[in-house]
């Protein structure tokens, strides 16, 4: 079976823009400043941005008030062509556990991923009907560990229900991701070491003290 190259179906699309008309609106999931970083760089060109930072799976609470703060540095320290302005939706962790309950112990990249993708993806798609974006997508795909095929899954069953466009993508191509590193050096950004759950936190200091009992290792 033949994957779907989004990279260049969002290639496509960005073809078919018309010079000269009313620029689009794109409303991008964030789940962090290194992330948006490339994602603003590139499609800033060709969209008036909104950053919504929505990311009610981030433990502890400190660690998303830093997150949400780099966000907003990261926008005030880039130039762009078209305009970009941060959204931060609500912290809502409850929300987070509700729907991974029962899938707690799934590992990193499983079912557990799934659904929390969907969770912050669904409150972006709610956010761009009711503001009225032309677009919605999210930054999740830039990682190396996150599952693009099923992020653009999500979006584009969410985009059918709530009859918004979801904009594909793979930003991860391109060298997006190592474009990310460097900007994220650039503007000295804080680069976390875990995807944000208290899951992932505990995966991450379980692989460092596992490392550290191994011979040669420590």
């Amino acid at each position: 079976m033949n994957r779907r190259n989004y990279q260049k179906e969002l290639d496509q699309i960005i073809l078919g823009l018309e010079e000269g008309k009313k620029v689009p609106r794109l409303l991008i999931h964030s789940c962090c400043a290194p992330c948006s970083s490339y994602v603003l760089e590139y499609l800033s060109q060709y969209f008036a941005i909104t950053i919504y930072f929505y990311n009610p799976n981030i433990y502890p609470p400190e660690e998303y008030v830093r997150r949400v703060e780099e966000q907003e540095h990261l926008v005030a320290g880039m130039e762009f062509i078209h305009p970009v302005t941060v959204e931060s939706g609500a912290y809502e962790p409850q929300e987070f556990y509700r729907i991974i309950k029962g899938f707690e112990k799934e590992p990193e990249g499983g079912e557990r991923c799934f659904r929390c993708y969907e969770l912050r993806l669904q409150e972006a798609a709610k956010i761009a009907l009711a503001e009225r974006f032309d677009y919605f997508t999210t930054t999740l795909t830039i990682s190396p560990l996150k599952n693009a095929e099923k992020l653009n899954e999500i979006g584009e069953k969410l985009a059918k229900e709530y009859h918004v466009s979801y904009l594909p993508s793979d930003f991860k191509k391109k060298n997006g991701y190592k474009r990310s590193v460097e900007l994220s050096k650039e503007h000295g950004l804080y680069r976390q070491d875990y995807c944000g759950c208290v899951f992932s936190q505990r995966q991450v200091a379980n692989q460092v003290e596992n490392k550290k009992d191994m011979p040669g290792l420590a």
